[in-house]
């Protein structure tokens, strides 16, 4: 069953990495704000170097890790999630996949670890060029010590992680890559941080989602401490996450497993 499984994974890997449009926006996403933040950095420190400081350093690292993990890279996961969930169903080849007696459940569970490993290798990308141009243009400021860094990178793999995963989900469940892309991307880029801005909703506003991914950034990326703008404690931020995976997960299943074929 193991290497049916990893057969399964392999092969919808494969079919989202062959979406060339979808791979190739998500690459500009997670790549091209990174280039753009270094590269106007650098050219205002260039041309007032009194005002502006080197771009790189402890400093650029937390500005770009933000840009990154919280702005950018979510957009990236969630064109790849989509592409997981719809995949099967706006190509036509859901029936056939379920003809040949391939367990329902089994089709909708291969989706999320091959969008997983799509999403962390582009995501490891992106921190990878914000880790070498922190290094290349931190001119006379400290740079972060191997710790950081990899906190860092730990922070930016869950933050894509759970949004990939949640998107795979709420994908499989609509069936619909443009309602899905437009729905995940307002509310978690959007309107979540929005309500979070909402004082009068006082507790309610521990349940978004990016306040709880926020909540474990290892650098300060918001006024409400541990990088969010809600305050929160390290088990309500978790129990946020599992929930929102848990309901998602178990909605898209539900709706593969009803899905007419």
């Amino acid at each position: 069953m193991t290497a049916i499984a990893l057969r399964m994974t392999g092969a919808d890997f494969l079919k989202i990495r062959k979406k060339r449009g979808t791979l190739i926006w998500a690459l500009v996403l997670a790549l091209a704000p990174i280039i753009v933040f270094l590269t106007v950095k650098a050219i205002q420190h260039s041309s007032d170097p009194h005002k502006y400081g080197p771009a790189g350093g402890t400093t650029g690292f937390s500005d770009g890790l933000r840009v990154l993990a919280l702005f950018f890279d979510p957009l990236a996961v969630i064109l790849i999630g989509v592409e997981a969930g719809t995949g099967d169903a706006s190509a036509g080849v859901f029936r056939d996949l379920v003809v040949t007696g391939r367990s329902r459940l089994a089709l909708f569970a291969s989706r999320v670890p091959a969008a997983l490993a799509l999403s962390w290798l582009i995501t490891i990308g992106g921190f990878a060029l914000l880790t070498a141009g922190i290094f290349v243009l931190a001119g006379n400021l400290p740079t972060p010590d191997g710790a950081l860094i990899l906190n860092g990178l730990g922070f930016a793999m869950l933050a894509a992680g759970v949004v990939c995963v949640v998107a795979v989900g709420f994908a499989s469940l609509t069936t619909s890559k443009p309602a899905s892309i437009t729905a995940l991307i307002g509310w978690q880029l959007v309107a979540s941080p929005l309500l979070a801005q909402i004082s009068s909703l006082g507790n309610y506003r521990d349940g978004l989602l990016s306040q709880a991914i926020a909540h474990f950034s290892p650098v300060h990326v918001g006024g409400g401490g541990h990088g969010a703008t809600v305050t929160m404690s390290q088990g309500t931020a978790l129990l946020v996450m599992v929930a929102w995976l848990a309901i998602f997960l178990a909605l898209g299943a539900w709706r593969t497993n009803r899905m007419d074929a």
